[in-house]
């Protein structure tokens, strides 16, 4: 028997709308919707009335159609799922964004719309669409990773002399500081800010080609009497327009651009994923040398109430391990073929839009953890005791290496360190009877130290923040 039970009705934007229900590292950030439909819509919609803005500035369309036109573009004025479907039948969303938004001119002035869209193509509509896009979303990364730069240049300064286990191949190597740890994270964010600022400086530029990259129609359109460089007084007119650069050659299907903002979001997640990756690895209930910031409510486990799992770094790290893939993408869509590719070019607009969520979402994630990380120096110091000195044994063989010989050094050590490893007795204590006797009074005291092994650390971040030694917090 049919149930008659009515189901309360959920209330949403459309059914189509993506809120991030599966990719909670985007869900509700302001990235999210700087790259949204509406969003991308009123960027083409942007582009539209940038075009006869500038094309009024050289006197090829009328003053009075131009501000019409303007005024008319909002994004609220059109059907996005009515544009959205429509794409069906054209392969891109401009046709049919082009159709409705002139119907909103028209009503307005009809007049004016006859100079919507004038001499252009869609993918001029669209490209230069996407790079403001682009532009307002890098900007959202940028200053997120600005956040976080300062916040690992304050851990950086705090614990310049913290004296940790430096770990590689998972296992205790030699004795690190947790200042030089957060350095190199900083390191890495700023490269990644850089790189963003490039591209916000001179890699986003206006589509302005035509049909066929030649600007044919723009210049049909202008009428014979037209400057001889029209074209070029175009291109600045509507880059200045919109804020955007001028580029040197028409690029339908020469995607740098893209696939330099594809590449520079690959980098940028992989940079926040290494400082995921490391503090969940030290986030470890067994290591416990750090933890995310305490929040009610966060990380709590749907069935073990003890729980509070790293959310911030599963979220970055989710992010980091899809937006290289993503990026893949669009690098292949660099083989577009002839002047205009049909398939390559409408492949990028979805992965570009998702690696810009991911990487704002994990971008933003990444300034909370970092500003909220909490450090433990106490436990790091205990773990940093776990073997008993074995982490300084480096130290060791390279002290005996000129009284003993490196290889009679190096098998000294390896056989007392294994002997320590099996007795469960300090290194120092198996070592003694086998070290010179110049060697064994101070041994235990300086050699086997590993707080007195940690080499330039505290130089090197001193460098890399480039400011004069603050008091260390440990």
């Amino acid at each position: 028997m049919t149930s008659t039970t009515e189901h309360p009705t959920l209330t949403s934007p459309a059914p189509e709308a993506d809120l991030g229900l599966l990719s909670p590292v985007r869900a509700g950030t302001p990235v999210a919707a700087a790259v949204g439909d509406t969003a991308w819509l009123q960027a083409m919609l942007d582009a539209e009335a940038g075009l006869a803005r500038a094309q009024a500035r050289l006197g090829t369309v009328p003053a009075g159609a131009a501000r019409v036109i303007t005024e008319a573009a909002h994004a609220e004025l059109l059907d996005t799922v009515a544009v959205a479907r429509a794409a069906r039948e054209t392969a891109n969303p401009v046709v049919g964004l082009v159709a409705a938004f002139t119907a909103v001119v028209a009503r307005r002035d009809p007049a004016a719309a006859e100079y919507v869209h004038r001499g252009s193509t869609s993918q001029d509509v669209l490209d230069t669409g996407t790079m403001l896009v682009c532009r307002e979303a890098l900007g959202l990364i940028r200053a997120d990773l600005g956040r976080t730069a300062r916040a690992l240049a304050r851990l950086a300064a705090g614990h310049r002399d913290t004296p940790m286990t430096g770990r590689t191949l998972a296992l205790h190597a030699v004795p690190t500081t947790f200042g030089l740890k957060a350095a190199g994270w900083r390191r890495l964010v700023l490269d990644a800010q850089e790189r963003i600022e490039r591209i916000l400086r001179e890699g986003l530029p206006v589509s302005l080609g035509g049909a066929a990259g030649t600007l044919a129609g723009y210049l049909e359109y202008a009428g014979p009497d037209r400057p001889a460089d029209y074209d070029a007084r175009l291109a600045a007119a509507y880059a200045d327009e919109l804020g955007l650069h001028i580029p040197k050659l028409p690029w339908h299907s020469l995607r740098t651009p893209v696939a330099d903002i594809a590449a520079t979001l690959a980098l940028t997640t992989g940079a926040l994923g290494k400082i995921a990756v490391d503090v969940q690895s030290l986030a470890r209930t067994e290591v416990a040398e750090l933890a995310e910031p305490p929040v009610a409510g966060r990380g709590a486990s749907s069935a073990m109430p003890h729980k509070r799992n790293p959310v911030l770094s599963t979220l970055i790290r989710s992010a980091a391990l899809q937006v290289p893939a993503l990026a893949s993408v669009v690098q292949q869509c660099m083989l577009a073929e002839d002047e205009r590719s049909a398939g390559a070019w409408h492949a990028e607009w979805q992965p570009l839009r998702e690696a810009l969520r991911l990487a704002g979402g994990a971008a933003g994630c990444a300034a909370e953890l970092a500003e909220g990380l909490v450090v433990r120096p106490e436990r790091m110091r205990t773990n940093l005791e776990l073997t008993g000195s074995q982490v300084v044994s480096e130290r060791l063989a390279a002290v005996l290496a000129p009284r003993l010989g490196r290889a009679a050094a190096k098998a000294l050590l390896t056989r007392a360190s294994l002997e320590a490893e099996l007795t469960e007795r300090p290194l120092g204590e198996v070592l003694a009877p086998g070290l010179p006797d110049a060697l064994s009074a101070t041994a235990p005291a300086d050699l086997l130290d590993p707080t007195r092994y940690t080499g330039a650390a505290g130089p090197l971040v001193q460098r890399e923040l480039g400011s004069a030694p603050q008091e260390e917090s440990r």
